[in-house]
Parts: structure tokens; C-alpha cells; sequence
């Protein structure tokens, strides 16, 4: 078993909590133990609205989840931002499939990509079972973004409908999906097909990286997923709802924060920003800082 999570409930908001102070980037020079890696976040929910005949009317916030899992020598960090609808669900398919089988390190480098897919499509699947009486479309327009960092050292990053995974890499924007997308939807579908299973009407992109700025994500909820490996130039992650992207692009909510030491300062930074240009969705975002140090 990781270890034992704290669990806060504000609002609609579920979080799990692990370390979020802040420390000065430099890129390290000698191995550390896991459990030494400087990892910390913040994170900021402006309560939800609804934009109905000229006003705003509440809606359930977004679930965000922090959790730490440490497994043997593997120090693992899941992050996620999920709309009501999805809620925790990626969240407990990860720990029931995946984190409580205290898979080796080797193993989990291996099957984390395999496992986050799987908790996207699981959870995806549950919000259609449970909205039979919906319109197809409507039950399928559901949003999250998640990223698992292992060791301080492999990344594994997944958004669905208008949620988004970008990452800072040296003070460029980066998102899942630009480079790989066509090639990786064409690879999928022959693996579902050439395996003798099918799982009709999920849409899922597996990528090998991520691609630059303005790489817009597909209209529907397709399922994006990636790795990458965490180095110098990678700064950090920010996950968001449909309520920042909205209203800036990649780049913009990069140079917005990137001055910002804090993580959690650069999170409400961020989801203020979207609130002064009036957008009109749910507004929340995670933001994850690498805190690269020397150690002597």
C-alpha cells in the first residue's frame, strides 16, 4: 500500500494531499532517493458557474485530486482535474488496477501508460452507463486532465474533451497530441482490431510525446495520452479546465506564470486571469513545478 492520504472536501472539490512548498530550480547534479525528488504543486477552483440568459447560475465544481503513492523505491505523484461527471473515478480505477498491486518499478515505468488509458476509458464509460437517458453527444462531452510523475524522472499525461495537459519545457508550451496524432489513432485502431477486441464509439489518441503550442485537441472527448521524460528544460506542468482555455492559449497562460516561484500562487495567478476575461466555463487548474536543486 502508498501511503496514507489525507483527504480534504471543499465544495465539490476532492484532494488528496502531499507537499506543496515551493523551492528554487536548479537542475540536480546527483542521484537522490524518490522520496527525495522536488516535486510540488498548487492548485486553484473558482466556484462553478453557468452562463444562462445574461447571468451566471452554480453549478458542481470540478474534482481535484493530489495524491502521492511511495512503492518500494518508487516514489510516484498522480495529478488530476476532472469535471463533476468524471469525478474521482480515474482516480480510484488507478488505485484499485494499478497503485494496490504494488507493481516493481520496472513494472510500473512499463504499464503506466497502458493503466492511464484504461482509467480514461473506464471512467468515460461509467458517465455513459449512468446518463443512458442523455443524448449520445451530451453523455460523451466530459472533460479531465491528468499527469503522473514517477521517480522525478518519467511523465505519463492525459486530457479528454476540453481539459488540457500542457507542459512548460523551457519556457515554451507543449501539449499531448500535435506531433503523433494521426500516426498514433491509426496505430490503436489496428492493435484493437488486430487483439480481437473492439471497443466502439471511444475515441482514444496514444502518443509517443507532446507537440507544441495551439495543438487543439478534437471536439469530441477523444482520449489523448502520452510520456515524457522529466529534464533540465521541463519547468512545469499545468492542468486546466475548459474555463482557461477558452480564454488564452498555451503559450499566453505559460508567460503568464513562468515568473511565478510558487506553485500554488501561480494556480490562482492563472484561474483569476481567466475570471477577468469573463469566461464562461468551469475555471480550474493544477499547476505542478519541478523544484530542481544541487545537492553537494
Amino acid at each position: 500500500m502508498g501511503l496514507k492520504n489525507l483527504q480534504l472536501k471543499f465544495k465539490a472539490i476532492r484532494l488528496l494531499v502531499g507537499d506543496s512548498k515551493s523551492k528554487k530550480r536548479q537542475w540536480r547534479t546527483t542521484q537522490k532517493p524518490s522520496w527525495m525528488v522536488p516535486v510540488s504543486h498548487g492548485y486553484h477552483v473558482i466556484e462553478a458557474r453557468s452562463f444562462c440568459d445574461g447571468g451566471f447560475e452554480e453549478e458542481d465544481s470540478d474534482t481535484v485530486v493530489v495524491q502521492r503513492e511511495q512503492i518500494e523505491d518508487t516514489e510516484v505523484w498522480f495529478f488530476g482535474v476532472s469535471d463533476n461527471r468524471i469525478g474521482d473515478g480515474i482516480t480510484k480505477y488507478l488505485q484499485s488496477n494499478f497503485f494496490d498491486r504494488k507493481p516493481s518499478q520496472s513494472q510500473m515505468m512499463r504499464k503506466s501508460k497502458e493503466a492511464m488509458k484504461k482509467a480514461y476509458i473506464g471512467a468515460k464509460a461509467k458517465v455513459r452507463e449512468t446518463e443512458k437517458g442523455e443524448e449520445e453527444e451530451e453523455a460523451w462531452k466530459v472533460g479531465s486532465a491528468s499527469a503522473m510523475v514517477m521517480n522525478g524522472e518519467k511523465l505519463v499525461l492525459a486530457n479528454m474533451g476540453e481539459y488540457r495537459a500542457v507542459v512548460c519545457k523551457d519556457g515554451v508550451a507543449h501539449q499531448i497530441g500535435k506531433k503523433h496524432r494521426r500516426t498514433a489513432q491509426f496505430t490503436w485502431s489496428r492493435k484493437l482490431i488486430s487483439g480481437g477486441f473492439l471497443m466502439p464509439k471511444v475515441g482514444m489518441l496514444a502518443c509517443n510525446g507532446i507537440g507544441g503550442d495551439d495543438s487543439q485537441p478534437p471536439k469530441s472527448s477523444a482520449v489523448l495520452v502520452a510520456t515524457e521524460r522529466i529534464d533540465s528544460d521541463t519547468e512545469f506542468i499545468i492542468l486546466a479546465s475548459t474555463g482557461i482555455w477558452e480564454v488564452m492559449k498555451n503559450q499566453e497562460a505559460v508567460n503568464l506564470i513562468r515568473h511565478i516561484e510558487g506553485a500554488q500562487e501561480a494556480a490562482e495567478c492563472l484561474a483569476k486571469e481567466a475570471l477577468t476575461r469573463v469566461s464562461r466555463s468551469n475555471i480550474s487548474c493544477l499547476v505542478i513545478h519541478f523544484d530542481q536543486i544541487t545537492i553537494s
